[in-house]
């Protein structure tokens, strides 16, 4: 079940680039070699969460 996570995370690091009350679910934020791409690992991080999550419901069926 690690597709929900990923897209907490990814939500939650958007939510503290835009308003930057929403520190404590920034995990990109400590990964030093991210550097100034944490918006796209961001972005990256809801889109693959929401593609595992399609996936495990097409083998679940």
């Amino acid at each position: 079940m690690v597709e929900a996570p990923a897209c907490a995370v990814g939500a939650g690091g958007l939510l503290y680039e835009w308003t930057g009350w929403f520190r404590f679910w920034t995990v990109v934020r400590h990964v030093d070699f991210l550097g100034d791409r944490m918006l796209f690992v961001d972005i990256v991080l809801i889109v693959a969460g929401a593609a595992v999550m399609v996936a495990a419901d097409a083998v679940k069926s």
